[in-house]
């Protein structure tokens, strides 16, 4: 089975501006897509990433003004972390003490320095310092200076009552492999993929679940390359682990479908085609509210509730 990794993150915010001042401003990521929820149309959907969206390097966010604050527990994304060069840590400390951003000290992970924090909502979020990520493409045309710049994800974490059956899912339809052991975390890695190619399963018996609201991550999508791909992948999760996936959606930029995971945790599988330039060119993502075809009549009716952002 070919390797693959993190294709995105979708998440729960508040308010839409807030989110968007955040994550264009403070960390510094693309807008590279304004749209909405194509089943909840009068909600938002940004998607932030690097200055093309490649995949592996997408968080996503469903803004709702009044929404409750999630409690994370067992079944849930537990963090979300970011690769940024090895010496911006010092960068990313400061940075966050003058915007008031809550964060813990640096520490170490698997001999990796790590920056916890958490954004407007609660979401936990870190970087992590990653050797010669300061050699990759980054997005420039931000208030974060390209050299100490994020560059896609490092990895998840999640927090499962048992990390065995979502461990082989990783394994024999991800691709993924088990790298290393740290207390009750494990480490897995999907091959040589530099970019979204870890995931981490801390054990966490007895805890309570969680439960989903602002600063809760949605799902996790994963990558496939094309449609035959995901649909061998679909074909395997279904035959070898009894675990059936939703018919497929087309999300205008990738092709999904969708699962559950043993634990409880929402997975997709995501496409990596057509990609974020498949309805505006690469030097204006974001710019303009992007409609599927089936909303576009609507386009007045919807507008007319979205909130203003920036």
């Amino acid at each position: 089975m070919q390797q693959n990794g993190i294709h995105h993150v979708t998440a729960i915010a508040g308010p839409a501006r807030r989110n968007v001042e955040f994550y264009t401003r403070t960390l510094g990521l693309r807008l590279v897509k304004k749209t909405v929820n194509f089943d909840d149309p009068g909600t938002y959907h940004f998607y932030y990433g690097d200055e093309q969206g490649r995949p592996g390097t997408i968080l996503t966010f469903f803004p709702w003004e009044h929404v409750a604050p999630g409690r994370l527990g067992v079944g849930q994304t537990q963090e979300t972390l970011f690769r940024v060069p090895e010496d911006a840590i010092g960068y990313w400390t400061h940075r966050l003490i003058e915007q008031g951003i809550p964060h813990q000290a640096p520490e170490k992970r698997f001999g990796e320095t790590v920056l916890p924090f958490k954004d407007r909502d609660g979401m936990a979020l870190a970087l992590v310092a990653v050797p010669g990520a300061e050699n990759e493409p980054v997005w420039s045309n931000s208030d974060v200076p390209p050299e100490h710049a994020i560059r896609g994800f490092h990895s998840v974490g999640l927090l499962l009552e048992d990390a065995v059956p979502t461990g082989a899912i990783l394994t024999d339809v991800f691709g993924f492999t088990e790298t290393g052991r740290e207390g009750s975390v494990v480490r897995l890695t999907a091959g040589d993929t530099a970019i979204g190619g870890i995931v981490d399963i801390r054990t966490a018996g007895g805890f309570l679940p969680g439960r989903t609201g602002g600063g809760s991550v949605h799902h996790i999508a994963f990558r496939a390359a094309d449609d035959v791909v995901q649909a061998e992948m679909a074909r395997k999760l279904a035959r070898d682990h009894r675990l059936p996936t939703t018919e497929q959606k087309d999300r205008n930029y990738f092709r999904s479908v969708y699962f559950r995971e043993p634990g409880g945790i929402l997975f997709e599988i995501a496409t990596d085609e057509p990609g974020f330039a498949a309805d505006e060119a690469v030097a204006s993502l974001g710019q303009a509210l992007k409609l599927p075809p089936f909303l576009e009549q609507r386009r007045q009716e919807i507008e007319a509730v979205l909130p203003a952002v920036a």
